[in-house]
């Protein structure tokens, strides 16, 4: 984005040898761009707070009770709500920015079995010229909502 994006990310690897090779260094400049690219949130969706995952799953039924749904349906369509927004803000369920067939987590398999040991992604930090320093951890719901009152008081 016109150099206005800047991401630290910590791949780990077992040998300082492999950290080295041209295969692991391509590997952590194809994570960093979709870093850059696709704006997740947390690495796994182990790291996302439960608290988190319990509003999406309220939200979720709340739309589909708006729609008229049967109740004995909601959880089904909920649970399928929540494994998109696990695909959309965790880094290692997003499909990969260069092949789109293809999710993080089947990326850094492929890395794993072609060089030959354990990598792991620990953590990443995603900057954004203008946002200062932290991270910015907000709901997206309640972002489209904010973006929606202050469209409607345009108008």
């Amino acid at each position: 984005m016109g150099g206005k994006i800047g991401v630290l990310v910590e791949v780990n690897c077992e040998t300082d040898f492999v950290a080295r090779t041209d295969g692991f260094q391509a590997l952590v400049k194809d994570i960093a761009m979709q870093i850059a690219a696709a704006n997740p949130r947390w690495v796994r969706r182990d790291e996302v707070p439960q608290d988190v995952v319990a509003k999406e799953i309220e939200i979720a039924k709340a739309q589909m009770r708006d729609q008229k749904k049967p109740e004995a349906i909601l959880e089904k369509i909920a649970t399928g709500k929540v494994e998109k927004f696990y695909s959309e803000f965790c880094l290692m369920e997003q499909p990969f920015v260069k092949d789109d067939k293809k999710k993080i987590q089947d990326v850094l398999t492929e890395a794993v079995a072609k060089i030959g040991e354990n990598i792991q992604i620990r953590r990443f930090a995603r900057f954004v010229l203008g946002e200062g320093l932290e991270k910015k951890q907000e709901n997206l719901a309640e972002e489209v909502a904010k973006t929606a009152a202050a469209a409607a008081q345009k108008a």
